[in-house]
């Protein structure tokens, strides 16, 4: 079931974490913070340019650098558009606080995005996204609240573990309900 008042356009389409960044391996909340990809982070994206797409993807990625720079590592010379809905929370006073401080998510933190405005604003930059006109795959580079909104609007949960960087996703639509499941790595079986 997904979001009452919500609707998508079904299309299938992946969506993809950014790379590890330094935030990410000192355990930082960090949303509108300018975080940096680790070498690992570059390196996990540049892996993703291995992939043997089914269709030619139609890149659309967060303004952040983070996710601007995986999209260059995993798309080489693929025109991309940037979308400002697709951008991480804003963490307010909790950005650059350690997670083990982090709030519920359903709360506000203190000067920063109600959770709500963050499902309305992911859902207009995916809705942009999907009623792209051009054939393709849509494939979305953003972040794990990106993903977490996403998850909900399509009728999952944004609870439970945060989605692995650099590890596509692929939604697709069904009656009522979208299926998710990870992309398979290259070099992988899965």
């Amino acid at each position: 079931m997904t979001v009452p008042g919500i609707l998508l356009p079904d299309r299938a389409f992946v969506l993809i974490r950014h790379g590890e960044t330094d935030a990410n391996r000192a355990g930082l909340i960090v949303g509108r913070l300018e975080a940096q990809l680790t070498d690992r982070g570059r390196a996990e994206a540049a892996a993703l340019a291995g992939i043997d797409w089914p269709e030619t993807p139609l890149l659309f990625v967060s303004p952040q650098a983070r996710a601007r720079e995986t999209a260059a590592l995993a798309f080489p010379g693929l025109p991309r558009s940037v979308v400002d809905g697709l951008r991480e929370r804003d963490w307010g006073r909790l950005e650059g606080r350690p997670l083990a401080e982090m709030i519920p998510r359903e709360a506000t933190p203190e000067a920063g995005e109600a959770w709500a405005d963050m499902l309305a604003r992911v859902a207009a930059a995916l809705r942009f996204a999907l009623q792209d006109p051009r054939g393709g795959l849509p494939v979305l580079v953003a972040h794990s609240g990106t993903i977490r909104a996403v998850r909900r609007l399509t009728g999952g949960s944004e609870h439970g573990p945060r989605a692995a960087n650099a590890a596509p996703i692929l939604f697709t639509p069904g009656p009522g309900l979208w299926a998710e499941r990870l992309w398979p790595r290259p070099g992988t079986e899965d």
